[in-house]
């Protein structure tokens, strides 16, 4: 799968741009995007495909002289590049005021690198109409389990994404795809009705197609737990994180927290704790596009800097955060290529990719035998931080209870696990040798600029409030 054609054919319009630009200023780079969605969508009432959301396509240009960067984004860089230039330098001009009062960045390296990148892809093997069959069978089979099943879902959200970066020194060019599927049922028993799911998600159609049939048996037995599920009692517990709920304390503990733009603006307490001990000395924690395959995973950043493996936590030490070109320039540090957008039209901040805690060498069932009483806790729901405060809040959809070091059959819902990051970090005390990162939805920095990102890792244990 090569670049398509639309950017091909607006790489000689970027560098005349740039050549433009910069007569004015030391750095200039254009970013053009051409990123398609589709959204298969099946009930018991209704079948659809759609436009999902992330579908982007324009450019946008960065500029900067050694001080503030200015951006200007445009749908289509083709045509009187003179007008173009002139227009972009009047903007950057009206703002130059207030770019005084900015802090003064670092001049941006922009070394020569001319390369292209694409992963093994299958999209073009599957018609809507068959993604529609495929997806009403899947439904069909999930409705017909239980009398008690009254609606079913199958969601696929596929996205292409096609990327150009230029500069003076550089063309890169990347073209990769990711596809979630999604198995959603409604239960009802007597007056309770309960929402369950199950996933798959890869690069390749193909496999997530194959998989999602295996998930219904086991999401129909999931529902009939928890639609008898009771509220758990809060107090403090001895907790095994499934790998689902793992990736949301990592995300949520130290992923926005270790976002170094935040750093610039002193608002995350991690900047006054690199090089101290915030974890317990067996957890290690990581994040970059290039540290696993999963939905953030892409071979530059929107800032034209290539994707990073970048260790976080180590043997329980916050070594590092991670950054986008900007924070970078700013502190006077290295880029982590964590440098990314919702769209063409909006700025880019350092955000998350993959984030996860490393695996450990402890066997799950050890862990669970170690319990006397607690409960190991399952699927991330929803969660918040505090940057500045270290407060953390991670909601799970359900939990199960241990009892003398054995599951029982009592499910709890939901599980909402609070607390002071570092306390709870510092009280893990087992970490399993199991793997698995996935991300079926998005990040916001905090109300807004959603991507998608994904996080995960092994089974922990630790001890922390539930409620």
């Amino acid at each position: 799968m090569a670049i398509r054609d639309y950017l091909s054919s607006r790489k000689e319009d970027c560098k005349r741009l740039i050549d433009l630009l910069g007569e004015k200023f030391e750095y200039v780079s254009v970013l053009g995007s051409d990123v398609t969605t589709k959204g298969v969508f099946v009930n018991r009432n209704t079948s659809r495909v759609e436009t999902d959301a992330d579908a982007d396509k324009g450019f946008t240009v960065k500029m900067s002289n050694g001080g503030a960067f200015f951006e200007y984004s445009v749908d289509d860089v083709k045509g009187d590049a003179q007008s173009l230039a002139k227009r972009i330098l009047e903007e950057a001009a009206a703002t130059d005021a207030m770019a005084q009062r900015m802090i003064h960045s670092r001049p941006v390296k922009d070394e020569p690198l001319t390369q292209s990148f694409e992963r093994e892809t299958d999209f073009q093997n599957y018609s809507d109409s068959e993604l529609l069959d495929i997806c009403k069978g899947i439904k069909d089979d999930l409705l017909s389990k239980s009398e008690n099943v009254i609606n079913a879902s199958v969601i696929l959200r596929t996205m292409d994404v096609n990327k150009i970066f230029v500069s003076k020194h550089r063309m890169l060019e990347q073209s990769y795809t990711w596809v979630n599927g999604i198995l959603l049922v409604n239960y009802r028993e007597g007056e309770k009705m309960v929402s369950a799911r199950e996933g798959e998600c890869s690069n390749l159609l193909g496999e997530v197609l194959s998989a999602l049939p295996s998930n219904v048996d086991k999401l129909v037995l999931k529902a009939q737990k928890l639609v008898n599920a009771k509220p758990v009692t809060p107090a403090v517990y001895d907790v095994i994180t499934d790998p689902s709920v793992t990736g949301l304390l990592a995300h949520e503990a130290f992923g926005h927290g270790v976002e170094m733009d935040m750093f610039v603006k002193d608002r995350a307490l991690a900047k006054n704790y690199m090089g101290k001990y915030v974890a317990s000395p067996i957890c290690n924690m990581r994040d970059g596009a290039a540290s696993t395959l999963s939905v953030a995973s892409y071979f530059f950043d929107d800032d034209g800097v290539l994707a990073h493996d970048t260790q976080i936590i180590k043997d329980g030490i916050l070594v590092s955060g991670i950054s986008d070109l900007v924070s970078a320039s700013e502190l006077g540090t290295e880029p982590t290529g964590n440098g990314r957008r919702q769209d063409h039209t909006r700025k880019a901040y350092a955000r998350m990719t993959n984030t996860f805690f490393e695996r450990g060498t402890d066997k799950l069932e050890d862990m669970i035998a170690s319990i006397e009483h607690g409960y190991m806790i399952f699927e991330t729901n929803n969660g918040m931080e505090d940057p500045k405060n270290w407060a953390i809040q991670c909601v799970a959809e359900y939990g199960i209870e241990i009892v003398d070091g054995k599951l029982t059959e009592n499910y709890v819902s939901p599980v909402i696990m609070s607390g002071y990051v570092p306390d709870v970090l510092k009280s893990i005390s087992m970490i399993s040798d199991g793997f698995v990162v996935e991300g079926a939805g998005y990040c916001g920095k905090g109300h807004k600029e959603w991507v998608r990102v994904s996080d995960g890792g092994p089974a922990l244990k630790l001890r922390v409030k539930l409620g």
